[in-house]
């Protein structure tokens, strides 16, 4: 059995743990937030400070590999997330009526939640496995180093204590101080590939009132203008979060701070309004969030492993801007690789390198195309040229089987290229725009003029 340091106490980190310890491996995780999500969820949410984690008030939808990773790896920690509020949506919800079943049907569920909760079921789980050792409030200050080409780390230095280890997984996020240790140590450098996303995020947190209203219909989650998203993600007890999204760029975006502000021009698109017209009460200020990128740092160059004896995970591996809703699903993908082949990647990291490449790589150059094409479009405020494109996206809301092509892309099931490019999909949308002779695409938000009329001067 294998003694493994785990940096960072994320959810990619208490992943990690949580499936080496349920193997009989020996873990030691290491968090220098002295701080756990515990049993008062709202306040742990909504009142502690997190400058190291600016996503976490963020809203989140948790994608179909988070969901399978816990079935299978931690099926109490699953349950414990339903207990905790989380809420499970499958696209094909949508209809109402789900289509005959097909094989990976199963597979197409969102957990609607926030991120707090899955912290708080995955920390409650490390906490009770035995192998597993949690330091909290416990800085990781350096790596060791053995001999070897290349260099082989030997564990880490947390506070004034050094703690050996077979491996060492860095989930300690996309700040991760461990690329600047290695280069220190004379390794060659980590390879990044680094992409900004010119794109902000301002959310607005709200609580349906016991009371009052909970349905608004049958509403799409997302509304569109030609410079600007919209979305609400409905989440765990009675609270959703409405998320607008616009360019960098934008001269507006400083004034959607203010409250007043931002909520009529949530109230401009359809989506949001749907659910503002419940009459929530709000729970916080809008919350703004910018200076994104999508990132990729590997531990390996075209000579191979730079280091072995350490492997990155989750943001510290790959950061990708959270449209798509990417990260804690990767993140625990690797995570369950890594719990699942620790002892030959502690030997030799060279597979789990060409595994991420694989596995995980082309979501994240999926990631990067979509960033550049929507802050394109919301640079430039013109709509889509490509009349299929648009069709294909709003056929999968009339056709469960384009609906099922849309979800196995959006849940990281099949990449875009297999999932849309079947007969079948193309006969389904053909059909859909042979009875749609007038369909151009189109938005359902405000016009510019509109948008700059609720903006203070």
């Amino acid at each position: 059995m294998a003694r493994v340091a785990v940096i960072g106490g994320g959810i990619s980190g208490l992943g990690t743990a949580l499936m080496l310890g349920r193997r009989g491996h020996t873990v030691t995780l290491f968090e220098q937030d002295a701080r756990q999500a515990g049993e008062d969820l709202n306040r742990d949410f909504f009142h502690w400070d997190r400058p190291r984690v600016p996503q976490a008030v963020q809203p989140h939808s948790f994608l179909a590999p988070v969901r399978t990773v816990l079935r299978t790896e931690a099926p109490d920690v699953y349950a414990d997330l339903l207990a905790r509020g989380a809420r499970e949506y499958h696209d094909f919800d949508w209809f109402g009526e789900h289509p005959p079943h097909r094989a990976g049907d199963e597979d197409l569920v969102t957990l609607r939640t926030r991120r707090i909760v899955l912290e708080a079921a995955l920390t409650a789980a490390v906490r009770r496995e035995r192998t597993v050792e949690m330091r909290r409030g416990c800085r990781v200050r350096a790596l060791a180093f053995g001999e070897g080409r290349p260099a082989r780390v030997t564990g880490v230095q947390a506070d004034a204590e050094m703690h050996q280890a077979d491996l060492v997984v860095d989930a300690s996020g996309r700040r991760s101080p461990v690329p600047a240790w290695l280069i220190a140590a004379g390794c060659r450098p980590p390879v990044v590939d680094s992409h900004r996303a010119g794109i902000a995020y301002l959310c607005r947190w709200y609580r349906l009132r016991a009371d009052g209203p909970h349905d608004p219909g049958r509403v799409k989650a997302g509304s569109a203008a030609p410079f600007a998203l919209a979305g609400v993600f409905p989440s765990d007890n009675d609270t959703f979060a409405v998320n607008l999204v616009l360019s960098t760029g934008d001269p507006t975006r400083g004034a959607l701070t203010d409250p007043a502000v931002f909520e009529a021009a949530a109230r401009s698109f359809p989506a949001t309004a749907a659910w503002l017209d419940l009459d929530p009460e709000p729970q916080t200020a809008v919350l703004a969030m910018a200076g994104l990128d999508n990132r990729w740092t590997a531990l390996a160059d075209d000579d191979g492993p730079i280091v072995a004896g350490l492997v990155n995970a989750g943001d510290s591996l790959v950061h990708t801007n959270p449209t798509l809703g990417h990260g804690a699903a990767l993140g625990l993908r690797a995570a369950q690789h890594i719990a699942t082949h620790v002892d030959q990647i502690a030997a030799d990291p060279n597979g789990y390198h060409t595994w991420t490449a694989q596995a995980l790589r082309p979501w994240f150059d999926a990631q990067v195309t979509a960033d550049r094409a929507n802050e394109q479009r919301l640079t430039e405020s013109s709509p889509s040229s490509d009349r299929r494109a648009a069709a294909l996206a709003a056929c999968a809301f009339d056709d469960p089987v384009v609906m099922r092509a849309r979800a196995q892309v959006r849940h990281l099931l099949q990449p875009a290229e297999d999932a849309y490019g079947t007969d079948e999909v193309d006969r389904h949308v053909t059909a859909w725009l042979a009875a749609r002779p007038d369909f151009s695409p189109q938005h359902d938000g405000p016009t510019r003029d509109q948008w700059d009329a609720l903006i203070p001067g």
